[in-house]
């Protein structure tokens, strides 16, 4: 659907913040198509790259925001394709490990390129300074979003155990 510039301005900062995160997405799925790769297969390599390759199943999960289940099922296609291995935890045998394979390597060196060229296209003739600003604001909503989530699961905390 595409919204008229009348109904643009009226979108709340959530909606646009959402609507901007959408088209950003479907931009670099786009561009990324011709490897092969989806949105949840390349997010999690370049996670992975980014956290640190050896990371555990449980800290990529959480590093991208998503359940472990969901996980599984992506890490699943990406060792069909030869792009990552699992392996289990020394320190933990109940724990797996995940590494990038050389070919996924390889396949990170070429996403980064076109992740790049994205980013690039899509901040074109935005100043650093305005950059830094929405970065800057951007990190106080997080961090508000998580002090009331965090006050909210307290209170449930509080709620469910007045009831036991």
């Amino acid at each position: 659907m595409t919204l008229s510039q009348e109904q643009l301005k009226q979108l709340s900062v959530p909606e646009r913040l959402g609507r901007v995160a959408r088209q950003w997405q479907s931009v670099a799925d786009r561009e990324l198509a011709p490897l092969g790769l989806t949105y949840p297969r390349w997010s999690a390599m370049w996670k992975l790259v980014r956290i640190g390759d050896g990371a555990s199943q449980k800290q990529l999960a959480e590093a991208l925001e998503i359940e472990l289940a969901s996980l599984m099922r992506t890490l699943t296609q990406l060792e069909q394709q030869s792009l990552v291995v699992r392996r289990v935890c020394p320190d933990d045998g109940r724990a797996k490990r995940v590494y990038l394979t050389d070919a996924g390597h390889a396949l990170v060196k070429k996403m980064e390129a076109k992740i790049l060229k994205v980013r690039r296209t899509l901040m074109a003739d935005i100043a650093d300074e305005d950059i830094e600003t929405v970065k800057h604001v951007l990190a106080i909503i997080s961090r508000n979003a998580h002090q009331m989530c965090s006050e909210q699961k307290k209170h449930d905390d509080k709620q469910g155990g007045d009831t036991q």
